[in-house]
């Protein structure tokens, strides 16, 4: 019973910084791109662009569990996760799963897209931003390319993220642990399957 209670400290300070302010940032550039507040979307971009910036850093110099590479897998190691939780016996990681893994990579890499996209558009069709150097050099159909892709990408995300809140919820329930809380408290339990990765 006293392993069942113990627990260990997985996600270190800033690592939930990251995750809770890039929740806010994301939902408040969506916002403003809706109702219109560009010179708002530009500035809450910014700053979403340096926190991206700051967590492929941290990815390398970061603590344990928020280093890439305590998260990478094999495709085989993901696929015999991906099976183990369709038999309802996932085996039980410390940091990200192999599933959840995939997410946070997919996710990463989405919003880097979203971002470059959303520079460049920012360059060739409002003409402003770092990357204005490229207005004389880009066609009218690839600054419209960018802003469609940079559109398209935040589609992907608003399909991406519901998947992920339902990885999250089934891998609480699977492992009878609250994910959410562990990301606010950076504390998981102890089970006694874990993988220490």
């Amino acid at each position: 019973m006293e392993q069942e209670n113990k627990q260990i400290k997985i996600w270190d300070v800033p690592v939930r910084l990251f995750h809770w302010t890039l929740v806010l940032g994301c939902v408040l550039a969506y916002i403003s791109a809706e109702v219109g507040i560009l010179d708002a979307h530009v500035l809450i971009g910014y700053f979403l662009i340096a926190l991206l910036v700051f967590r492929v850093l941290w990815g390398f110099i970061g603590t344990q569990y928020s280093r890439f590479r305590s998260f990478l897998f094999s495709p085989a190691e993901t696929m015999g996760y991906v099976k183990a939780i369709r038999a309802g016996q996932p085996t039980h990681y410390y940091g990200h799963n192999p599933a959840g893994a995939l997410m946070v990579f997919g996710l990463l890499a989405l919003l880097a897209a979203i971002f470059m996209s959303g520079l460049v558009t920012l360059a060739t069709v409002d003409y402003e931003g770092p990357l204005l150097f490229l207005a004389n050099h880009v066609s009218d159909d690839t600054s419209y390319f960018f802003r469609h892709a940079h559109d398209f990408f935040v589609d992907v995300a608003l399909i991406l993220i519901p998947l992920h809140l339902l990885g999250v919820i089934a891998g609480s329930i699977q492992h009878k642990e609250n994910l959410a809380r562990s990301m606010v408290t950076g504390m998981k339990n102890v089970a006694p399957d874990s993988t220490h990765q």
